[in-house]
C-alpha cells in the first residue's frame, strides 16, 4: 500500500520513522511520501516533499511573518497528495497544518488516521469536532486521551507510547559520563542537561534563560542538546556552553539533572531517569499567561504530570520562568535529597501507567488491517 505521513517537528520525525519502519515490516510492499524529516528519510527510502525545518513555526508572530511560506507548504502539500493519491494519510501531531490536509484527504477518498494526537485536551477543545469528522482512526499515545475523546462521544485506541520503546531501546548503549567528557573534551564536572526546544522561538526565548541559569552553578557544566536542523551559529547567538547534535539521549544519560523546554522531551527526560524543571519563555510571556488561564483546560502543562495526575516536576511557564526562579528549583534537584528522590520515584509511577504496548507496531498494524 502507500502511505502519506506530516511530521512538522523534529520528535514528529522520531516518531514517525519508527512507524514508517513497523508499515515496511508489515507491508513488504510499502511505498511512501512525506512531510517531515531526516529520519523518516533514512527509514523509508525517500525524500521529503517539505522538510519539517521549513514548516516548524510556531507562535502568532511567527506565524504571521511567515504566512507565505506556509500558504505554499499547504499548496505543494496538496498537490503531492493529489499525485500520489495514498491508501492512507497519516499524520502526526502539528493540528494546524495536519487538519487542513486531512479535510483535503477525506475530500478525495483517502482514509485518514492521527498517529500522536494533537494536544486538544489542553487547549482548542473545539478541534475535537473536527478530528470526528475528518479522521477515520485516532491512535492514543497517553492513557487519560481515551477517557477524554470518550466524553467527547469518539472511540479512540490507546497503543502505548513510542517513547517507552524508543528509549529501552537506547538505554543499553548509554554512555559514561567520562566516556562522554572524553569525546566532547569537557571538563570532569557533572553535567547538567539544557533542552531549549526545536523551534527558533523556543531557543531564542529559553536558552539565554538557561545560560544564565548555569552561571549560579559553576561547579556544574551546562551542555545544550543542539535541535536537528538548526544551525550551529544560532546556539553562538545566545550562549557560550558547548552544543552536542544528534546525542540528546547519550547527553541525559550522563547528566546529573535537566532544565527542558516544555514537550515531548519533558516525557523523555523522565524515561531517562533524570530529574528536572520544565520552563517555557515566550515574547509577551505576560499577555501570554493571562491568555493561557483562559484558554488551556488542564491544570499542568507537562507530560509526566499530566500522566500522573499531580505536579511531579516543576512547570515554571511565561512570565514565572525567571532565571531565579528557575534557579531556584534546580538548585533543589541536584543534592541527593527528599526532592530528588521524591521525582524520581514518580517517575516510575508514570512509567508503570505508559505500559508496555509497542506503539508504532501496533498502530501500523492497526492501519494496515
Amino acid at each position: 500500500m502507500k502511505y502519506f505521513l506530516i511530521a512538522g517537528e523534529a520528535s514528529g520525525d522520531l516518531h514517525a520513522s519508527a512507524l514508517i519502519a513497523q508499515l515496511k515490516q508489515h507491508d513488504p510492499k510499502a511505498e511512501f511520501a512525506f512531510l517531515g524529516g531526516d529520519l523518516m528519510t533514512e527509514a523509508s527510502g525517500a525524500q521529503p516533499v517539505i522538510h519539517y525545518r521549513d514548516m516548524a513555526y510556531m507562535g502568532f508572530w511567527e506565524v504571521l511573518k511567515h504566512s507565505r511560506s506556509i500558504m505554499l507548504n499547504f499548496k505543494a502539500a496538496r498537490k503531492a497528495i493529489s499525485e500520489f493519491r495514498p491508501d492512507a494519510l497519516i499524520l502526526i501531531d502539528y493540528p494546524s497544518f495536519n487538519l487542513k490536509m486531512a479535510k483535503y484527504a477525506k475530500g478525495l477518498g483517502i482514509k485518514t488516521y492521527y498517529y500522536i494526537s494533537p494536544k486538544v485536551w489542553a487547549w482548542k477543545e473545539w478541534r475535537v469536532k473536527t478530528i470526528k469528522k475528518v479522521i477515520d482512526g485516532l491512535f492514543a499515545i497517553f492513557p487519560f486521551e481515551v477517557d477524554f475523546y470518550r466524553k467527547h462521544g469518539y472511540e479512540v485506541k490507546y497503543v502505548g507510547n513510542p517513547s517507552v520503546e524508543e528509549i529501552d531501546r537506547y538505554q543499553p548503549s548509554s554512555p559514561t559520563r567520562e566516556e562522554f567528557i572524553k569525546r566532547h573534551k569537557l571538563q570532569d564536572k557533572q553535567i547538567v542537561a539544557l533542552l531549549p526546544g526545536s523551534r527558533m522561538s523556543e531557543i531564542r526565548c529559553n536558552l539565554p534563560i538557561m545560560t544564565q541559569v548555569m552561571r549560579q552553578f559553576p561547579q556544574y557544566r551546562g551542555v545544550v542538546a543542539g535541535a536537528p536542523g538548526i544551525d550551529p551559529e544560532v546556539y553562538k547567538q545566545f550562549t557560550t556552553l558547548p552544543v552536542v547534535y544528534n546525542e540528546t539521549y547519550d547527553l541525559l544519560a550522563v547528566s546529573r539533572a535537566a532544565l527542558v523546554t516544555s514537550g515531548t522531551a519533558t516525557l523523555e527526560t523522565a524515561l531517562m531517569g533524570v530529574p528536572q524543571v520544565a520552563m517555557y519563555r515566550n515574547n509577551g510571556s505576560k499577555l501570554f499567561r493571562k491568555g493561557k488561564e483562559k484558554l488551556i483546560k488542564v491544570k499542568y502543562v507537562t507530560l509526566p504530570n499530566l500522566i500522573v495526575n499531580r505536579e511531579l516536576i516543576p512547570e515554571l511557564i511565561f512570565d514565572q520562568c525567571t532565571v531565579d526562579a528557575v534557579a531556584q528549583h534546580l538548585g533543589i534537584l541536584l543534592p541527593d535529597r527528599a526532592p530528588r528522590q521524591s521525582q524520581l520515584s514518580g517517575y516510575a509511577e508514570m512509567r508503570a501507567l505508559l505500559g508496555t504496548s509497542n506503539a508504532p507496531s501496533t498502530a501500523a498494524l492497526s492501519i494496515i488491517n
